[in-house]
């Protein structure tokens, strides 16, 4: 393991995972922090966790990630405060400062403190704010309530004694007498309470305050036009001013209570008109000053915030790679002199030398006397898989990770899917017209792709930005085979020269293709465009089309099985060169790699022959002479000799590989009793090695069920596999009737009305139909049904797909990561 393969052809990077080693490193404590810093910023080397038994409380740096976890806690807080704000962290490239972390942890610190100091003298004063205008309020509609109260009760007196000038009787001095009379500690004193109570609440509460008094008040409201901002919650609510009349110390303490369940806020007043000019005065100058203030503090503080916005991002980026550093540095062991770490990691083979020269340059950096020890470890442990791609190629492996992870260095079916993938997609898709439609929807992407790569794009729209390329190729591959099919939107241009055939008689158009007669040579490429429209059209597309399926599909087939050969050349598997490559490659070409022939030939000879009929009298009665359904001399020997090896090929695939196996296994047994005795670390490398090929692991049962299993599922599948790759017919099919569907029966019916309105219509149903169903709906469809022909039917000849992704320690990954 490590070593790079060497041969006649140059080394593909996608065709295999790379190279991988196991290293280890033995660094001093004093440069450890640096070194891993610097192999973040190379992002080359997986650290193995060598501590996992250890919780994380119980590693050597859980202060340290504790510390950067509180300085994380601030700057999401300085990150709250700047979104509430309205102020964006500045994404210009800042200078890096000079700064260390423990002075950066200070810097936070006092900035939050001064923050949080400063959110709490605003909110003080907002409140304050907030309560003086609600008193102002109160004290202007209450005085309005006053003072219509002593105008109305002036001019009643007023007329009361009018009253009693003109009407004069003996009885009226000794009422007068009376009433002077009366004892002044009989007279009835009244209270008022003033305040506001939410608009929404002031029937309730003018309801629960006259039962519990038991009507014994008078209350009086009046509407404020604006809504207010609440002191206590800070809202804009709706409120009315009140004015509650009581008697008694029990009325009032009853009303107060109300109050307080009510959220009704109380103001006092004075009766005193002169006082209470004077009062709406001092009011009126406060809420002036504290305005004032309150602007300041908020333009301090908006100050302040900004300072921060402009080196957030780089504080941010400083706090998460510390905290990953240590992060990694836990995953690290102490040695026993507790002067040095160790390290175990994966890195690719070519990084080496970089590797290596990152801790040099930390050990000289770090002014360390002793510097970092590098070296390469042997293991039988799978190493993981990592493949260099670009931001075309990295689409496309992602569809192939989504079934299932490469295993360490077997043949990556990746480089084939960049071609395979969009074509199989065109052949279900195939209309240049809608081709230029996604050709050109995916070229803004590509044009903007570097600032849509910076924005945060919704779910949908990042997933089809990530795939811009893989679009692009279905795109230009879809312009292709429309082009073949000649569809353009479902009609035909006659682009590559005129049509080889021509009407014998006006009513060709409805009858068959009796009625052509060829007057020229052969159309040039793809479908001939007189075949559109003629009644023939579907009965020759279809056999066009689903021939073409079966030759595609068998082909794939094909090279999934050849690619399994070089994972077993690769891996030096004999058994499954000679058990499992060939009797599945006879097999598969004995019946289908022959119906493909039989295809060719009867389009290059133009024969009627049946191939349903062909095919299926080759098992029912495969010694029946063939008649008019012989396409070639000597096929009858032919279909016999296949099907027998068809026949021959299936126990083929079933016995020998198991058998074969426990012979292996019982001779490895037999030669690991008698060797000689060893060390005591040779006697455990043994055992180890023993324990993972020991015979009490290796059950011949399960090995021939499961090769029972394969043959099952491969003869099955040659079969059903072969039958899924009609689908390409079957969704080609779809996908172009719906269009011929869409133009015949809106657009040429809409034009057929001549009325303008009309035919603006059906223009725009066309589009959104086109746009709704052909391009979205069909594409997904299309889009996913290749994806299951790449899984399922090309991927399982070859592909284990049981392998771990190689995830370097490396900064450039932490963006994407949250805390």
């Amino acid at each position: 393991m490590g070593e790079v393969r060497r041969g006649c052809c140059p080394p593909m990077d996608l065709f295999r995972s790379e190279a991988m080693q196991l290293v280890q490193l033995i660094i001093p404590i004093e440069s450890a922090h640096l070194t891993v810093s610097y192999l973040g910023d190379l992002g080359l080397l997986q650290f193995k966790d060598l501590n996992s038994e250890k919780s994380p409380f119980q590693r050597t740096y859980a202060a340290q990630i504790k510390k950067c976890g509180e300085m994380s806690r601030k700057l999401r807080f300085f990150k709250d405060q700047m979104e509430k704000a309205g102020v964006s962290p500045s994404s210009k490239p800042v200078t890096r400062t000079d700064i260390d972390m423990d002075g950066l942890d200070l810097k936070l610190g006092e900035l939050e403190a001064e923050l949080v100091e400063m959110n709490a003298n605003n909110d003080k004063l907002q409140r304050t704010y907030n309560e003086l205008i609600e008193y102002k309020l109160v004290l202007l509609k209450t005085g309005e309530f006053f003072s219509s109260a002593l105008s109305s009760a002036t001019a009643q007196q007023r007329e009361i004694e009018s009253h009693q000038v003109g009407e004069g009787s003996l009885e009226t001095p000794l009422l007068a007498d009376q009433e002077i009379s009366t004892d002044s500690s009989k007279q009835v004193k009244l209270g008022f309470l003033s305040g506001l109570v939410p608009k929404e609440k002031s029937l309730a509460f003018e309801r629960i305050i006259f039962r519990a008094t038991r009507g014994n008040v008078y209350i009086r409201q009046a509407a404020i036009q604006e809504p207010v901002i609440d002191p206590v919650s800070g809202e804009k609510i709706e409120k009315n001013v009140f004015v509650v009349f009581y008697s008694g110390e029990r009325a009032k303490t009853k009303i107060f209570k109300i109050c307080e369940a009510f959220g009704a806020n109380r103001y006092p007043f004075t009766e005193d008109l002169g006082k209470q000019n004077q009062m709406i005065d001092e009011v009126s100058g406060r809420v002036s000053e504290l305005k004032t203030t309150i602007d300041a503090g908020i333009l301090h503080r908006s100050n302040l915030l900004q300072t921060i916005g402009d080196q957030f991002v780089q504080w941010n980026s400083m706090v998460r790679k510390e905290k990953s550093i240590y992060h990694t540095l836990n995953m690290l062991s102490l040695d026993v002199t507790k002067k040095c770490l160790v390290a175990e990691g994966w890195s690719p083979v070519f990084a080496s030398k970089q590797i290596q020269e990152a801790l040099q340059r930390a050990a000289f950096d770090s002014n360390s006397q002793v510097g970092a020890i590098f070296q390469v470890l042997h293991t039988k442990e799978s190493p993981p898989t990592y493949f260099r791609t670009n931001k075309f190629t990295t689409a496309f492996q992602e569809i192939v990770d989504a079934y299932g992870v490469a295993k360490y260095q077997e043949a990556n079916p990746g480089v084939y899917t960049i071609v395979t993938f969009p074509f199989l997609f065109a052949v279900m898709f195939g209309d240049w017209g809608h081709g230029i439609c996604l050709l050109l929807a995916t070229l803004i992407f590509i044009i903007r792709e570097r600032k849509l790569s910076g924005q945060k794009l919704g779910d949908i729209t990042e997933m089809t930005f990530g795939g811009r390329y893989v679009i692009l190729l279905m795109a230009l591959f879809s312009i292709y085979t429309g082009l073949i099919y000649n569809e353009f939107f479902s009609v035909p241009f006659p682009l590559f020269g005129r049509s080889a055939y021509a009407c014998r008689d006006l009513s060709c158009r409805d009858a068959t293709t009796d009625g052509l007669i060829k007057v020229g040579s052969t159309y040039p490429f793809g479908v001939d465009p007189v075949w559109h429209g003629t009644r023939s059209e579907l009965p020759f597309l279809n056999s066009l089309k689903m021939k073409m399926s079966i030759l595609l599909g068998v082909a794939q087939m094909n090279l999934g099985i050849i690619l399994s050969y070089f994972n077993a050349v690769y891996f030096r598997n004999g058994l499954n060169i000679w058990f499992q490559f060939i009797p599945q490659i006879i097999f598969l070409n004995s019946l289908f790699g022959y119906l493909s022939l039989l295809i060719i030939v009867k389009w290059c000879t133009g024969s009627q022959a049946d191939l349903y009929h062909v095919m299926i009298y080759m098992f029912l009665s495969p010694t029946d002479e063939l008649g008019e359904n012989q396409l070639f001399a000597g096929q009858k020997i032919a279909q016999q000799v296949l099907l027998l090896l068809a026949l021959v090929s299936v126990p083929w695939m079933l016995l020998p590989k198991p058998l074969l196996l426990k012979k292996q296994h019982q001779d490895r047994h037999q030669g690991q009793s008698y060797t000689p005795l060893q060390t005591t670390e040779e006697s455990l490398q043994v055992e180890v090695n023993h324990g993972s090929n020991g015979h009490e692991e290796f059950e011949f049962s399960e090995v021939f069920v499961h090769q029972l299993i394969h043959t099952i599922e491969f003869v099955l599948g040659a079969v059903s596999n072969t039958a899924s790759y009609l689908r390409l017919w079957a969704l080609s099919l779809a996908h172009s009737e719906l269009s011929s569907v869409f133009y015949e029966k809106v657009l040429l019916l809409a034009w057929g009305f001549n009325n303008v309105v009309i035919l603006i219509v059906g223009i725009i149903i066309f589009i959104f139909a086109t746009i709704g169903v052909l391009l979205v709906m069909e594409t997904l469809s299309a889009f996913l049904h290749a994806l299951r022909l790449h899984w399922v039917e090309f991927q399982n000849k070859f592909y284990e797909g049981d392998g771990y992704k190689f995830y370097p320690f490396s900064f450039a990954l932490l963006s994407d990561e949250d805390d």
